[in-house]
């Protein structure tokens, strides 16, 4: 092969490899710090946001969902919400933290995105709420754009699981089967 040719070919794989991921099974997620809206809390019907930090996620079991601002990746990984909210997995030592990004949604739903969001967080109160204005979770974990990422962590805050797209039946299962095992279940 001349070098031409692998020229020609590693540039053709470049953006393939620009685009993976950098979250570690077994290590930590690459912290990330919002301090533009960030965590969104509901106080005696009344919302408001404070910043938050990747930090925060060690102590108990959960999935970490990092979503684009938009219907099409909020879809992506819809069957695994509804096997979690089946699992009835214990809010003690379970969450489910949902991160979106409304940097990366269609101009002008971004008003939409917060209220679908204020609706969940009532039928939802135990589950975790952030909203990234700016894609620094995106950029900071390297998530393709317009999509769902999915990581299981341990209570110790290590990622046990990851995967950047759209899951499988079978992933689904094995998610749901990692959790009732990281939950001693």
């Amino acid at each position: 092969m001349t070098f031409r040719n692998l020229f020609a070919a590693a540039c053709l794989l470049m953006p393939l490899l620009a685009s993976a991921h950098n979250i570690e099974k077994g290590q930590r997620l690459p912290p990330v710090g919002i301090a533009d809206r960030g965590e969104l809390i509901l106080n005696n019907d009344e919302f408001s946001y404070k910043a938050w930090n990747s930090a925060q996620l060690a102590g108990k079991v959960r999935v970490v969902q990092h979503i684009a601002g938009r219907t099409s990746a909020k879809e992506k990984n819809a069957t695994l919400v509804e096997a979690i909210k089946s699992a009835k997995l214990p809010h003690e030592v379970y969450q489910t933290t949902t991160i979106v990004n409304t940097d990366d949604a269609i101009p002008g739903s971004g008003m939409f995105v917060r209220s679908s969001l204020e609706s969940n967080k009532k039928l939802y109160p135990w589950s975790q709420f952030i909203v990234d204005s700016n894609g620094v979770t995106r950029k900071a974990w390297g998530l393709e754009e317009e999509s769902s990422a999915v990581v299981v962590l341990n209570k110790e805050g290590r990622v046990e699981w990851v995967k950047d797209g759209a899951l499988t039946q079978e992933e689904v299962q094995q998610v749901v089967a990692l959790l009732h095992k990281l939950l001693g279940q």
